[in-house]
C-alpha cells in the first residue's frame, strides 16, 4: 500500500467518525451542553432606622356648626337683609316678618306693665290683696315672654357668625315651614372627621397636632389640633373618629373640600428595606424579601409584616433580623435556594 492510499484511508476513517457523531434523527451534530450562570443580584445589609410613625387620612372638610334660621310658624317675609355667600356676624337681622303680631304683643305688653306699676304703688298702701298683685305680676310676665318669643321669630338672627350657604326664599314669600329661609354655616374655625385605624387608637390622644391639605390649594399646609376622640368604634371598617379642628382664620377652606389629614404619632427605630426588596405574591395578600446566605451564596424566599411606608421605603415590623442581607434588585429571575452573584 503506497502513500496516497494510506492517507485517504486515513481521511475516510475521520469523515466516518463525524457522520456516526451527528444526531440519528436530524442527521446534525448535536450542540454541547452550556451550564447556567447564577443570576446577578444586589444586596443590602438591614439595619435599624429612625421611622416617622405619621398617618395619612383623607375625609371633607365640614362646618364647625350649622344653623337653619326659621321662624316657628307660616308668617309672610317682609325682609331679606342677606345673599347666599354673605359674611355674618353673631345676631346680626338676617330677614324680618311680618310685624302684625308683635306689634299687638308689644302693646299688651306696655298696658300690662303700667297696670303692674299702678297696683303695686296700691299693694304698699294696703288698697290691694298681695294675691291680686300676684295675678297681674304673672299676666305681665306672661305678655313679656310672649313678647319676646314673637320678637324672636319676626326678626329673625343668626346665631352664630359663619357664610350664609343658602336662601331658599324671596322677599314677600309666605313662609310655609318647610325648608329653612337661610342656612349658615360656621368655618371660622372648621373641623374634618377622620376614620383612625384601630391599631392606632392608643397612639391619638385629645391635643395631638394634625396637618392639613387641600387638593383646591395646592402647595399649602393648614395646621389642626385633635379636640374630639369618637367614644365608639366602627365594628365593620375597625376605625374610630378623630375630630381635627383647624381654625381657618383666612377662611380659605370651605366645607366639602376633600382633604388630606397628616396626624403626627412620633417616631420609633425599627428595620426598613426599599420598596424594591418587596416581593409581591399574586393572589394573596402577603410581602416577602429574598434573603441572601453568604455562606452558601443561596437566597431564600421570607415573608415579612411590613409597617410604615415613607421616603421610598417599608418599615419591617417582623422577619428580618439585623445584620441580614436583603435582595434590592435581580428578583425577577429567583426561586428559593438557588445561588447566586451578588455585585
Amino acid at each position: 500500500m503506497n502513500s496516497k492510499t494510506t492517507l485517504a484511508i486515513i481521511v475516510l476513517a475521520a469523515a466516518c467518525a463525524g457522520c456516526q457523531r451527528k444526531d440519528a434523527k436530524t442527521g446534525e451534530a448535536p450542540v454541547p451542553a452550556v451550564t447556567a450562570e447564577a443570576p446577578i443580584v444586589f444586596v443590602r445589609t438591614v439595619e435599624k432606622e429612625t421611622i416617622p410613625q405619621d398617618a395619612v387620612y383623607a375625609s371633607s372638610v365640614q362646618a364647625n356648626a350649622i344653623n337653619n334660621i326659621a321662624p316657628q310658624s307660616g308668617n309672610r317675609i317682609r325682609k331679606i337683609n342677606v345673599e347666599i355667600g354673605d359674611f355674618v356676624n353673631q345676631g346680626q337681622i338676617l330677614a324680618e316678618m311680618d310685624k302684625v303680631q308683635l306689634e299687638q304683643a308689644e302693646l299688651k305688653l306696655k298696658n300690662d306693665e303700667a297696670e303692674l306699676a299702678r297696683v303695686r304703688q296700691l299693694l304698699q298702701e294696703g288698697g290691694i290683696s298681695q294675691s291680686d298683685f300676684d295675678q297681674l305680676q304673672l299676666a305681665f310676665n306672661v305678655s313679656q315672654s310672649s313678647f319676646k318669643n314673637l320678637e324672636d321669630n319676626t326678626i329673625l338672627r343668626s346665631p352664630i357668625s359663619g357664610v350664609v350657604s343658602a336662601r331658599n326664599y324671596d322677599r314677600g314669600d309666605m313662609y310655609t315651614m318647610g325648608q329653612p329661609i337661610f342656612t349658615v354655616q360656621q368655618i371660622t374655625p372648621v373641623k374634618i372627621l377622620v376614620g383612625v385605624s384601630e391599631s392606632d387608637y392608643t397612639k391619638v390622644k385629645r391635643g395631638d397636632k394634625a396637618t392639613v391639605t387641600v387638593d383646591a390649594l395646592p402647595g399649602k399646609e393648614f395646621s389642626g389640633t385633635v379636640i374630639r376622640l369618637y367614644p365608639t368604634m366602627d365594628a365593620a371598617t375597625h376605625t374610630f373618629m378623630a375630630e381635627v379642628q383647624v381654625r381657618n382664620e383666612k377662611r380659605e377652606l370651605r366645607p366639602g373640600m376633600y382633604a388630606r389629614v397628616t396626624l403626627d404619632f412620633g417616631a420609633t427605630q425599627n428595620f426598613a428595606v426599599p420598596d424594591a426588596a418587596i416581593v409581591k405574591q399574586q393572589g394573596s395578600g402577603q410581602r416577602s424579601v429574598y434573603v441572601y446566605d453568604g455562606d452558601t451564596g443561596t437566597v431564600l424566599l421570607r415573608n415579612v409584616e411590613l409597617g410604615r411606608h415613607f421616603d421610598g421605603k417599608y418599615e419591617i415590623v417582623s422577619g428580618l433580623d439585623e445584620g441580614e442581607q436583603v435582595v434590592v434588585k435581580g428578583q425577577t429571575a429567583l426561586k428559593s435556594g438557588i445561588k447566586v452573584e451578588v455585585r
